[in-house]
C-alpha cells in the first residue's frame, strides 16, 4: 500500500513510467539567480511530487516516452537574499514532464512547472510575500505586476530527487 496526502492506493513497484502508474518522489534544488532579475538572491527549496502517467511510450528513438501530468508540494522554500533570509512555502500545480524511455532505472527526463511561492518576508526586498514561479531548472519569481515593484529572481538550480513508479493493481 502507497499513500500520499493521507489517500491509500493499492500499487506495486515498477522499473520505469507505465501508462496508468503513479510516480512518487522526494527532491531538494537550490541554486542562485543570474542575469535578468535581482542579484545576490540564492535559494534552497526541499519538497514532494505524486504524478499520474498519462500515454503509453511514443516517440521516435532517443526521443521515445511517455507524458506525465504532476503536482509539487515544496514545505521548504528558503531564499537567501539581502536584509535577511526568507522563509516559506511552494506548490506548483501544473508540473507537465516527459519521462523519456530508459533501460534502468534511471529515468531522463525534460518538464515544465508553475506553480505559487508564499514566503515571511518580501522577496525580492519590498516586493511582495507572495510570487509566482516557473521553472525548467531556470527557475522564474516574481509577483506578475501585482505590486509596483517586482524585479524578479533568476535562478540557475540544480535539482536531485529519488523516487518510484507505481502501478496500479
Amino acid at each position: 500500500m502507497a499513500g500520499l496526502l493521507g489517500i491509500g492506493v493499492p500499487a506495486r513497484a515498477q522499473q520505469g513510467p507505465e501508462k496508468g502508474g503513479h510516480e512518487v518522489q522526494f527532491w531538494t534544488g537550490g541554486g542562485g539567480s543570474t542575469s535578468g532579475g535581482v542579484r545576490d538572491i540564492s535559494l534552497w527549496n526541499a519538497g514532494f511530487r505524486y504524478g499520474w502517467i498519462l500515454t503509453e511510450g511514443h516517440g521516435p528513438s532517443i526521443l521515445r516516452g511517455r507524458f506525465e501530468y504532476a503536482v509539487d508540494a515544496a514545505p521548504i522554500f528558503w531564499v537567501f537574499q539581502p536584509g535577511g533570509t526568507a522563509f516559506g512555502m511552494g506548490v506548483s500545480p501544473v508540473v507537465l514532464k516527459w519521462n523519456f524511455e530508459a533501460p534502468r532505472n534511471l529515468v531522463p527526463y525534460v518538464e515544465a512547472n508553475a506553480g505559487l511561492v508564499f514566503t515571511s518576508r518580501d522577496v525580492p526586498p519590498g516586493a511582495w510575500r507572495g510570487n509566482f514561479s516557473a521553472e525548467i531548472r531556470f527557475m522564474h519569481i516574481s509577483n506578475a505586476g501585482l505590486t509596483n515593484y517586482n524585479p524578479g529572481i533568476n535562478t540557475i538550480q540544480v535539482r536531485i530527487g529519488i523516487g518510484q513508479f507505481l502501478r496500479s493493481n
